[in-house]
C-alpha cells in the first residue's frame, strides 16, 4: 500500500511538472477546449446558448491553430460552430430582430470556416450576420446601438463585438464600408474619452435619459477595465483587415496610441496588471482583474508586432504578462492550469437595473476559467511567446508575387477570384498559414501585383515567386523577361532575399524561370520527383539531417511532384534525396536565394488538416521563414 501511495504521489508530481513546462498558451487552450461550459450536455467548449463568449474563445483557439499548425484547434472551432447550424446553414435559434451587437461576435468563426473550407453553409451564416448590420439601429451620428433593449447607447464592448467581423467581411467580399467602420471607433472615443486621464468611460447614452448617464455628457460614471480592453482589442483586430492605403487607417492607429498611453498610467506598479475600475487602485473592494489585463497585454503586444505602436510599449505588455502569470494563472491539485480573477459581467441599465456606480461594479462576482478572460489570455500568451522567440522580421516586408502567378477562376459564389498561392487565401491552395508565420516573426506581408522593378522591390526584404503561369492556366500569362531578371538580380545583389518555388514541368512555366535561376546557378530539371498516388503520403517523405542550416528544428517533411535542381556557380544543396538536389541556396552579392521545385508550403500541407504529425511541414515553414528573415536586410 505504501509503495502504491508513493507511486501515485510521484506520478501526480511528474504530471504537474510536465503540465507547467507546457507553454502557457497550450495550458490555457486546454482549459477552453476541455473544461469550459461543463454541464449535463457533455459538450465541453460549447456553451448552452449562442453567445459572444464562444466567439471570444474561438479567436484564441484560432490563434493557436496559426501558431502551431495543429488541426485540433481548427476542429474545435468547426465543431463549435456546426453545433448551431444544420447542413444547409440554417441557425437553430438566431433572432436578428433582437439587434444585439454581441451576437455578431461568433461570426468571425463562421468567416474563418467559410474561407478555409469553401462550404456554403458557413457563407449563409456569414450573410445572416452581415444582414443584421445593415438594419441594426444606430445613433443619430450613425453609431451602432449596443442592443435594441439599450436604445441610443454605445458601449465600448460593442466595438469589439461587431467591428472585427464587419471589417473582415468587407475585406473578403470587397465592400467599401471603411468610413463606416472607422467612424464607429472615432465616435466612441469622442463621446467617451476623458480629456484629463485619456481613459474611456464604459458607456455613452445619446439620449442622456438613462439613470447612469451624466445629464450633460451622456457618459457612464466609471472607467471599467474590461470595457477598455474590449475597445483596444476591437481596434487591433479591425486593423488587420483595414486597407493599408485607406486615408482613415491612421485615425484608428492614433486612437490606439492614445489609449495605450492612458492605460500605461493606470498599470499597477506592484503587480504589473490592471484594476477592475482602472483609476481607483487600492480602493476598498476594488481588485486586480484578469480579463482586462489579458486584453491590454494582447492588444499592446500585437500592436507593437504589427507596427501600430512604438517598440518601447512592449515593456507594458511584458510587465503585464509577468503579472498575469503570478496573479491569475494557477495550478490546481490535479496539475491542471486554472485561470482566475475574471469578473463574470458588468453592464449598464437592464432589469434588474445596473446604475453604473462603483458599488455596482464591486457587486459582480469573480469566476474561475471564465471565457471572457480565457480567450484574450490565450491570444496574449501567443503574442508574448512569439516575442520571446524573437522577431527577426521587424521592419521587414515579405512580398509575394501576384504578377507571374495570377490565376483567375469562378468562385463558389459565381464571381471571378484570384487564387493559388496567395497570403490572403485560407483554402487548401493558399499561403495564409505561411503568411501568418511571417507575421508572427514580426514581418509585414503583401502582394506585388505588377512586374518587379527597382522601385517596387526597394520596399521588400524578401520576394517570393511561386509556380509561374503557363498558357494552359492563364489566358495571357505574364512571363519572366530580361527586364524582370535584371531588376530582381540587382535587388538581390544589394541584399534582398529571393525565394523561387517552382513545380513539375507540367504545372509551371520553367523555361523562363530557369532564365532567372541561371543568374544564381540554379536550374529546374523539368522532371517529377516524389510522385504521390492517392494521398499515399509516405511516397513524399523526405528526411532532413541534423544540423541543417535552414531547417534546424525539422526532421521529416512531405513533398509532392517536385522538380529536382541542377546547381552551378556557388549554389549549394540544402536537401538531397536519392542523389537529386531538392532544395538549394545561393549567395548573390549581399543577398541570398532559396530554391525548390515545388510550391510546397501551401495550406493543404501546413495547416495540420491533411498530414499526420510525423510530417513537420509547419515547423519547416517556421524554420525557413526565420532563415529568410535573418538573411534579409532591414528596409
Amino acid at each position: 500500500m505504501k509503495k502504491l501511495f508513493l507511486f501515485l504521489l510521484i506520478l501526480s508530481s511528474t504530471l504537474g511538472i510536465a503540465a507547467q513546462t507546457q507553454p502557457d498558451s497550450e495550458r490555457l487552450a486546454e482549459i477552453a477546449m476541455k473544461r469550459l461550459w461543463l454541464d449535463e450536455r457533455n459538450q465541453p467548449g460549447i456553451p448552452p446558448k449562442w453567445t459572444y463568449e464562444q466567439g471570444v474563445v474561438h479567436k484564441g483557439i484560432e490563434a493557436m491553430w496559426y501558431a502551431t499548425g495543429d488541426a485540433k484547434y481548427f476542429d474545435h472551432i468547426k465543431k463549435g460552430m456546426d453545433h448551431w447550424i444544420d447542413e444547409k446553414g440554417n441557425h437553430k435559434n438566431y433572432d436578428i430582430e433582437e439587434y444585439n451587437i454581441d451576437h455578431i461576435t461568433p461570426g468571425t468563426s463562421m468567416l474563418t470556416l467559410w474561407r478555409a473550407t469553401g462550404d456554403l453553409k458557413y457563407h449563409k451564416m456569414v450573410e445572416l450576420f452581415r444582414s443584421q448590420l445593415k438594419t441594426h439601429p444606430r445613433t443619430k451620428e450613425g453609431g451602432f446601438w449596443h442592443k435594441k433593449i439599450y436604445p441610443y447607447q454605445m458601449w465600448l464592448d460593442g466595438l469589439y463585438m461587431g467591428q472585427p467581423f464587419y471589417a473582415e467581411y468587407s475585406a473578403v467580399f470587397g465592400e467599401d464600408n471603411w468610413n463606416d467602420i472607422a467612424n464607429q471607433f472615432v465616435w466612441m472615443e469622442k463621446n467617451s474619452r476623458d480629456a484629463k486621464t485619456g481613459l474611456l468611460y464604459h458607456g455613452w447614452d445619446e439620449s442622456k435619459q438613462q439613470r447612469w448617464a451624466d445629464k450633460t455628457t451622456g457618459r457612464s460614471p466609471h472607467f471599467w477595465g474590461r470595457a477598455m480592453g474590449w475597445y483596444a482589442m476591437g481596434i487591433v483586430d479591425t486593423l488587420e483587415h483595414f486597407p493599408k492605403d485607406h486615408p482613415r487607417r491612421g485615425e484608428l492607429i492614433a486612437i490606439l496610441n492614445r489609449l495605450v498611453v492612458a492605460v500605461e498610467k493606470v498599470q499597477d506598479k506592484k503587480s504589473g496588471v490592471w484594476w477592475d475600475i482602472l483609476d481607483f487602485p487600492g480602493r476598498e473592494k476594488n481588485y486586480l482583474e484578469s480579463s482586462a489585463s489579458a486584453m491590454f497585454v494582447y492588444a499592446i503586444a500585437r500592436g507593437v508586432r504589427e507596427g501600430y505602436l512604438p517598440e518601447k510599449h512592449m515593456k507594458i505588455a511584458t510587465t503585464g504578462w509577468a503579472g498575469i502569470q503570478r496573479e491569475f494563472i494557477k495550478t490546481n491539485d490535479k496539475g491542471e492550469a486554472t485561470w482566475e480573477g475574471t469578473v463574470s459581467v458588468s453592464g449598464l441599465g437592464g432589469n434588474p437595473y445596473r446604475d453604473g456606480s462603483y458599488e455596482y461594479y464591486m457587486s459582480e462576482k469573480l469566476r474561475t476559467n471564465d471565457a471572457k478572460g480565457l480567450g484574450p489570455a490565450i491570444r496574449a500568451a501567443v503574442e508574448i511567446e512569439a516575442y520571446k522567440a524573437g522577431w527577426p522580421g521587424k521592419g521587414k516586408m515579405v512580398l509575394l508575387d501576384d504578377h507571374f502567378n495570377r490565376e483567375i477562376r469562378k468562385g463558389k459564389l459565381g464571381k471571378d477570384e484570384v487564387w493559388h498561392y496567395k497570403f490572403d487565401e485560407k483554402l487548401d491552395s493558399g499561403f495564409s498559414i505561411w503568411g501568418d508565420v511571417f507575421r508572427s516573426l514580426g514581418a509585414k506581408i503583401g502582394h506585388l501585383s505588377e512586374a518587379p522593378t527597382a522601385a517596387n522591390l526597394s520596399k521588400a526584404s524578401v520576394y517570393i515567386i511561386v509556380d509561374p503561369d503557363t498558357p494552359r492556366e492563364t489566358a495571357n500569362p505574364n512571363f519572366i523577361g530580361p527586364n524582370d531578371i535584371k531588376a530582381i538580380a540587382d535587388w538581390v545583389k544589394k541584399g534582398g532575399v529571393l525565394v523561387m518555388f517552382g513545380n513539375d514541368a507540367v504545372n509551371a512555366e520553367l523555361d523562363r524561370f530557369n532564365d532567372l535561376g541561371r543568374e544564381f546557378g540554379v536550374q529546374f530539371d523539368k522532371n517529377q520527383k516524389f510522385p504521390v498516388i492517392n494521398n499515399n503520403y509516405p511516397m513524399g517523405k523526405a528526411m532532413i539531417n541534423a544540423g541543417n542550416p535552414v531547417f534546424p528544428n525539422t526532421k521529416a517533411i512531405f513533398l509532392k511532384e517536385v522538380s529536382s535542381l541542377t546547381l552551378s556557380k556557388d549554389a549549394k544543396a540544402v536537401l538531397t534525396a536519392n542523389g537529386d538536389n531538392i532544395m538549394a541556396v545561393a549567395k548573390h552579392g549581399k543577398g541570398s536565394v532559396f530554391v525548390l521545385g515545388d510550391p510546397w508550403l501551401y495550406n493543404e500541407y501546413t495547416d495540420g488538416r491533411r498530414l499526420t504529425a510525423e510530417y513537420q511541414n509547419f515547423q519547416a515553414a517556421k524554420d525557413l521563414s526565420r532563415w529568410l528573415l535573418n538573411a534579409a536586410v532591414r528596409k
